[in-house]
């Protein structure tokens, strides 16, 4: 029976889930029996399963993610538009993350409705075409859509060698996530579409895992399966947006969750490496530290750092009012996602934002801060605001 002492300090470890570096500091044996007791007593079940048939786990008790906060800023009502300039850092943000090239002047001519030229915008092209099909809440999450998804947003537009084969949902043999080594090979290609199945009907299931915390879920298991030669990591970013606009979180199309994801790269890669490398150690799929990554740099970094519940309820309820319009709600997400506590002024919005004129920025602080949902300060004869604290 483990020592209770050396389970806590294992357990309040700042490294806890990284197994491995566990295993050096406390031993094989030690580290061994606590994975045990997470197993019995800690360990939710997800109902998806790795490549051995096990479920995935996750540990409720360390993701301090509340559901009901995030609801409060991104939902909102069905059609609301998907922001050219959101979609514009989305789409660069997401070829980014995996080091594609794209030249702003392309994407700008591209939303702006120019036919594409080259391989570049043809890429640009396939984004934006999945982007708006998964904006219709008409279009559903099913394995057809998902394949026309796929084909309209990357297959499309893949060399013939990455193409899927004609008929095939999925591709047809093995691949591998190759970093400085190989730390990922996708599901065998014969068992996708079993698994992929199962998958979509998680993502139709109601259950009580929270509409946030799933879509992270689903993020990672995307990537995890790799059901193409070629576009997974795009296609995970688009289908977890997918899925919170088809829950109603309309509001997510006002964001560039690529854009956070992209500002903290390397921890995005590292967190499914350590998700990776802990189950090399204890035989199961924990999403935990992937879970992790994305409330410390994507999620919160909608709200801020600290949790202002009270700030976000008044804001929810002027929007209920009609007192708040979709671009105000837009320009009111971009502050709180790009300067979290910082100050700033309207010049310097105005530069940031790129889509909205100076007075429409003055309007929005003058109409934000006398809502309460922003204060200002006078440095002499020039004023900043910031996010008001509650």
């Amino acid at each position: 029976m483990m020592d209770a002492q050396l389970f806590m300090a294992i357990f309040r470890d700042k490294h806890f889930f990284d197994l491995k570096r566990l295993r050096h500091k406390y031993g094989a044996g030690a580290v061994d029996e606590a994975i045990e007791l997470l197993k019995a007593t800690v360990y939710r079940r997800l109902a998806i399963k790795d490549f051995q048939g096990q479920p995935l786990v996750f540990c409720p008790s360390f993701i301090n993610i509340q559901d009901d906060t995030y609801k409060a800023l991104l939902s909102g009502d069905n059609g609301e538009p998907y922001s050219i300039a959101r979609m514009e850092e989305e789409i660069d943000s997401t070829l980014a993350i995996e080091n594609i090239y794209s030249s702003r002047s392309s994407i700008q001519n591209i939303l702006r409705g120019a036919a594409p030229k080259n391989s570049e915008e043809d890429r640009i092209y396939g984004i934006k075409r999945g982007l708006d099909f998964i904006a219709d809440k008409s279009n559903q999450i099913t394995t057809e859509n998902l394949h026309r998804l796929y084909m309209m947003a990357i297959g499309d537009y893949l060399d013939e060698n990455e193409k899927l084969l004609p008929g095939n949902y999925y591709r047809h043999d093995s691949v591998y996530v190759v970093g400085s080594t190989v730390f990922h090979r996708g599901l065998e290609h014969g068992l996708l579409k079993q698994y992929m199945d199962e998958f979509i009907s998680f993502i139709n299931t109601k259950d009580d895992l929270g509409v946030i915390v799933k879509s992270a879920v689903i993020h990672f298991y995307f990537s995890y399966l790799h059901p193409y030669f070629d576009g997974n990591g795009r296609m995970a970013r688009m289908v977890q947006l997918w899925y919170l606009i088809q829950n109603d979180y309309h509001a997510a199309l006002l964001v560039s969750f690529s854009q956070l994801i992209k500002n903290s790269k390397s921890q995005y890669y590292k967190a499914f490496e350590l998700v990776e490398g802990n189950a090399e150690v204890s035989k199961i799929i924990d999403v935990t530290p992937f879970l992790n990554y994305f409330n410390k740099n994507v999620f919160s970094k909608l709200i801020g750092q600290k949790n202002n519940r009270n700030l976000l309820e008044l804001f929810q309820r002027h929007v209920t009012d009609g007192r708040i319009t979709v671009k105000e709600k837009e320009l009111f997400i971009f502050v709180l996602s790009n300067y979290d506590r910082a100050e700033f002024s309207t010049k310097q919005l105005e530069k940031d934002y790129k889509n909205a004129a100076y007075a429409t920025i003055r309007s929005f602080v003058l109409k934000f801060t006398e809502l309460g949902l922003l204060s200002a300060q006078k440095y002499g004869n020039k004023t900043k605001y910031r996010i008001k604290e509650y």
